[in-house]
């Protein structure tokens, strides 16, 4: 709109600098005044350096709004309608820019998240199936009950078959009986189901997209902390707008700092970058890296597969 205004001034009044009305070493427009009066833009006339530093400096530096164009514009060239800016599609695979920062607030610069891994589409039944195979294999299934083969006791036969009254039995040992064996009961098995290793990396890339698009995706130049005290944290997250549950990811093996000044708080969990799952994303409504962490997981995600 401003270049399309700057193009119609210069042709207007282009023919003024062509009939010698202003002095080219310095320039007083005179006859502006009238229909097109400078001093209602704030200039006060006088110009130095020529007409291209004229043109240059006073198309340049004007600040166009509807209440300025009573005066020096007409109105049908300024927009009274306020510009809307189009929301970013999620999944389009676009490189992120997001300001990084640390636990003081302090501007640490810009960092370049990539399209492949932090905006890809959100698919939920990935990221359920995901989830189902992590609970699935990280059951212990160490659960065991005895057969009537382990339950001790004696094999001998309580009583004759017939002639007593009761109920005919063989042994002590069987499941009706008190100190019995477990019918059909549950043995240490492997829980475990098998999903595919793209399936599982898709899932990662999503939930990191979901956290990236929330606005939930912090990104740390460092994790260090000045000490081990619990109630530096405490002033960090309480900073923090909208969060509940924190997870810290770092690229290396953990702060000894930072781990004992988190170690007591039950709403803040501390990831190294090799340890990051969907899950763990998923019960945090915070998440915050640090640079390294980032650059792990993106060389992670870039890796190809073995098969």
């Amino acid at each position: 709109m401003a270049a399309s205004i700057s193009r119609r001034l210069l042709r207007s009044f282009g023919s003024l600098y062509t009939s010698g009305r202003c002095d080219s070493s310095t320039i007083t427009c005179q006859s502006f005044h009238g229909s097109h009066d400078l001093s209602t833009l704030g200039y006060t006339g006088l110009f130095k350096g020529g007409p291209s530093v004229l043109a240059n400096r006073w198309l340049s530096t004007s600040i166009l709004t509807p209440d300025s164009g009573e005066g020096a514009f007409p109105t049908d060239l300024l927009s009274m309608k306020p510009m809307v800016t189009a929301e970013r599609s999620i999944g389009l695979c676009q490189d992120l820019i997001i300001p990084v920062t640390n636990f003081h607030n302090e501007d640490k610069g810009f960092m370049v998240l990539a399209g492949d891994v932090f905006d890809v589409p959100i698919r939920k039944d990935i990221v359920h199936r995901v989830v189902l195979w992590q609970l699935a294999k990280r059951q212990q299934g160490t659960h065991s009950t005895k057969t009537i083969s382990e339950v001790s006791g004696t094999g001998k036969k309580p009583w004759r078959q017939k002639g007593t009254g009761r109920a005919r039995h063989g042994t002590l040992r069987g499941p009706q009986f008190r100190g019995g064996c477990v019918m059909h009961g549950p043995k240490p098995r492997s829980h475990a189901i098998k999903l595919n290793k793209k399936v599982r990396r898709l899932g990662l890339k999503i939930a990191l997209t979901a956290r990236a698009a929330e606005g939930k995706l912090l990104v740390f130049d460092d994790l260090e902390v000045p000490n081990h005290k619990t109630k530096n944290i405490v002033n960090y997250v309480t900073q923090m707008e909208n969060t509940k549950k924190l997870l810290l990811v770092d690229g290396d093996s953990i702060n000894e700092k930072l781990k004992l000044a988190t170690q007591n708080l039950h709403y803040v969990n501390v990831l190294p970058s090799i340890g990051l799952n969907v899950y763990s994303i998923l019960l945090h409504d915070t998440l915050v890296m640090s640079r390294n962490a980032v650059n792990k997981i993106v060389d992670r995600m870039h890796t190809p597969i073995n098969r």
